[in-house]
């Protein structure tokens, strides 16, 4: 390594946003440490690295586990000496109506997708705050500022996401660290969705809506945005020196915030039941 060199640590590189991410930081000169919970699906991000040459490392860290993110974290720092960029990517969707929700299924997702970034950047923030310096990049969603139907539980840790990064944004600025959220639209992305058991039953009373509605988002995705899309914003809000809080990652999403903004409550929920049901 370079006495310039600057350590970047991805979670939930394995696919999709994660992989295309923990690339885009190593092809512009980052030490690349791409986490994920199963290293053994690490077989594409290897073959790349290995073809390019790229300052990419694999290791294991699953952010619902304490033991896992503070020896990842560790092991890590004994390596490198410091983190200078912490991307908190790893998550999966919920997609179910609220009622069918089981209470398990609720606190995985939670599990995951927001005490998983919890755990990971609070075992950052003493190794940032000793260097003075350090950008957190939380990867939410056009979710995190508005709802929709199926999506209770996922929309709800998205918005959780983003109460949380605005907040730390004031307490770790005194210490140079940056907070920014990545929103995204809709990626072309094997996204992990997972539909809640009881959804699945042919006796559900939101049977109909919910297929109605899975099919109108498999017709957004035809038309969506790459992942490399998204991981070019994660690395402009990485290696600009004053990074903005929040970055929209796809016309879509640009669209839909812009007609937020504009828009009564009533009028958009209108817009989004027009466009899902």
């Amino acid at each position: 390594m370079g006495v310039n060199y600057k350590v970047a640590v991805v979670t939930g590189s394995s696919s999709g946003i994660g992989f295309e991410t923990s690339l885009v930081l190593a092809r512009n000169n980052f030490h690349t440490y791409a986490t994920m919970r199963n290293p053994e699906r690490g077989t594409k991000m290897r073959a790349v690295q290995s073809g390019e040459n790229l300052p990419i490392k694999i290791i294991q860290l699953d952010v619902t586990s304490d033991k896992s993110v503070r020896e990842a974290i560790q092991s890590i720092l004994f390596e490198t000496g410091r983190i200078d960029v912490l991307v908190n990517n790893a998550g999966y969707g919920l997609v179910g109506a609220f009622e069918e929700l089981c209470m398990d299924e609720i606190k995985q997702q939670y599990e995951t997708n927001f005490f998983g970034v919890i755990r990971v950047t609070q075992a950052v923030i003493t190794i940032m705050k000793e260097q003075k310096s350090g950008v957190i990049v939380n990867i939410s969603s056009g979710a995190g500022r508005f709802g929709y139907p199926g999506g209770s539980a996922y929309v709800s840790t998205k918005f959780a996401l983003e109460g949380l990064s605005e907040s730390i944004s004031y307490e770790l600025e005194p210490f140079g660290i940056k907070v920014a959220l990545v929103e995204p639209g809709f990626v072309r992305t094997n996204f992990s969705n997972v539909i809640a058991k009881r959804s699945q039953a042919p006796d559900s009373e939101y049977s109909k809506m919910m297929e109605i509605m899975a099919g109108r988002i498999e017709e957004m995705r035809r038309n969506a945005s790459s992942s490399e899309l998204v991981a070019n914003k994660v690395l402009e809000a990485v290696t600009t020196k004053n990074p903005i809080l929040r970055y929209l990652a796809g016309k879509d999403v640009e669209q839909w915030i812009e007609q937020k903004k504009k828009l009564s409550d009533k009028e958009f929920f209108n817009m989004i039941k027009k466009s899902l049901l």
